[in-house]
């Protein structure tokens, strides 16, 4: 643990982190798997990764360095992206420039990454390199697993292979390519609350599998994978924006069928109908999204005849989030490692209580905080960290005696004091021992083994509740 000078000094600053985060937060949007491309063609990862800058900590930290170098124009973040253990080259880089968005984000896109047949992995990571135009380095940053395919499977998928499945729940993007012309390529995004086909930016959108025997207003959401012929509901990950119902078909040669009910695979061609309008699809018109009515097949009723703009492209999509905040720290090294905290799991209770903190990236570094109180931390590996969880009266001698539950963020935080908030909370429930003239435990058997004992389970199952905020 620390020193006690050095921790009360590092409390203060964990107060006013609390009082006002000033998070920095880079989000990496990408696609769940990519196509290999062969000999000299370069097929490029479509949609293509995205990155998203946020958080009032950068415009803070711009700030600091605009003070410091006068005159010079090195606050401004830069980067690099490419594909992870590929050498040193930089002709298979791509170079970032982020430019702000109308909702203060810096945004910015690798639209020229592929893998070639060289490589013969079946994963890959992306990796990307951020700093600041005045050579200050600001971190690494990795994406999620991304699974190498040939090309798109045309076979009937079975769910024995779900690696190429889509489940309800998970994300999803859509795009559509006129005459498979690679500049035409628009994807669907929301704008403004509306939803829009941009030729820039792509979202990540829920599809959510739905009982089509409900009504509209009570939607109720189901598991499982999804198929052709299915009800599905669209709802965007960033704004919550949803499209109407949908019924989910299949596109061959530009006709929708409509009697398959096979499951869904990568970087499939399909066509989304409005529930219950009368041939009515989901199309794009240049950067707008209309509906456009399908035409029958005389000859064969299984079938209805699709415009191009009705044609989308279904991929699975990943999101990995890294947040940190170096406002109130002197960090000279680059804030990577960022962990991220996937679970926590409680053991014991009373003075024993332990808390095991599971994800990604953890190092010896690291320290676990509840609020603003330092737990005693133990790295254990890469994926896991092990506290003991403080005693409630850190947080206030008079807590004790009050009747409500007292919540606090769990924080981690290295050691020169950059800050890596989580969307975990921990919260503490009043114990009814500790309630002035209250009998406490009355129906319990006075053996003092069972006594014991359900001291200890009615303690750890009432007094201590882990939460991780949606």
């Amino acid at each position: 643990r620390s020193n006690p000078y050095q921790a009360s000094l590092l409390r203060d600053s964990v107060r006013r982190y609390l009082q006002l985060p000033a998070d920095q937060t880079v989000l990496i949007l990408h696609a769940k798997v990519a196509q290999k491309s062969y000999g000299n063609e370069k097929r490029f990862f479509c949609p293509p990764p995205c990155v998203y800058l946020s958080g009032p900590g950068w415009k803070l930290k711009q700030e600091q360095i605009k003070a410091r170098d006068l005159g010079e124009a090195g606050f401004r973040v830069c980067g690099y992206m490419g594909l992870d253990s590929m050498g040193s080259s930089l002709m298979e880089t791509q170079k970032l420039s982020f430019e702000e968005q109308p909702d203060a984000k810096g945004f910015s896109c690798a639209k020229a990454l592929y893998i070639s047949d060289t490589d013969k992995r079946k994963h890959f990571r992306l990796v990307l390199k951020l700093f600041f135009s005045n050579g200050q380095e600001i971190g690494t940053f990795h994406s999620k697993l991304i699974k190498v395919i040939s090309k798109p499977s045309q076979k009937k998928q079975s769910l024995k292979n779900t690696d190429l499945c889509i489940s309800s729940g998970s994300k999803v993007s859509l795009f559509n390519r006129l005459r498979s012309q690679t500049v035409s390529t628009r994807y669907l995004s929301v704008e403004g609350g509306a939803f829009i086909a941009s030729a820039r930016q792509w979202a990540a959108f829920t599809l959510h599998l739905a009982d089509e025997r409900c009504s509209r207003s009570e939607f109720p959401l189901r598991e499982g994978y999804i198929r052709y012929g299915s009800v599905v509901q669209l709802v965007c990950t960033a704004t919550g924006v949803t499209l109407p119902p949908l019924i989910i078909r299949k596109v061959m040669k530009q006709y929708a069928m409509l009697d398959v009910d096979e499951p869904i695979s990568q970087l499939h061609k399909c066509a989304f109908q409005f529930q219950g309008s009368d041939r009515m699809y989901l199309c794009l018109s240049t950067e707008k999204v209309i509906q456009f009515q399908a035409s029958p097949c005389p000859k064969e009723a299984n079938r209805e005849l699709l415009n191009d703009g009705s044609c989308w492209t279904i991929i699975s999509t990943e999101t990995v989030e890294y947040t940190f905040s170096e406002s109130l720290a002197c960090v000279r090294e680059p804030v990577s490692p960022v962990p991220l905290i996937a679970a926590l799991q409680l053991t014991g209770g009373g003075d024993v209580a332990m808390l095991e903190v599971q994800g990604e990236y953890f190092h010896a570094h690291l320290k676990v905080w509840f609020g603003d109180v330092e737990a005693e931390t133990m790295y254990r590996s890469p994926k896991s960290l092990v506290c003991v969880v403080p005693d409630v009266s850190a947080f206030g001698s008079d807590w004790r005696w009050l009747r409500y539950p007292i919540t606090v963020p769990l924080l981690l935080i290295r050691d020169d004091g950059l800050i890596y908030s989580s969307s975990f909370t921990f919260t503490y429930t009043p114990e009814q021992s500790c309630i002035p003239g209250q009998q406490v435990l009355s129906d319990v058997p006075q053996d003092s083994d069972k006594l014991l004992d359900s001291i200890h389970q009615e303690f750890t199952r009432t007094n201590f509740h882990l939460f991780m905020q949606t």
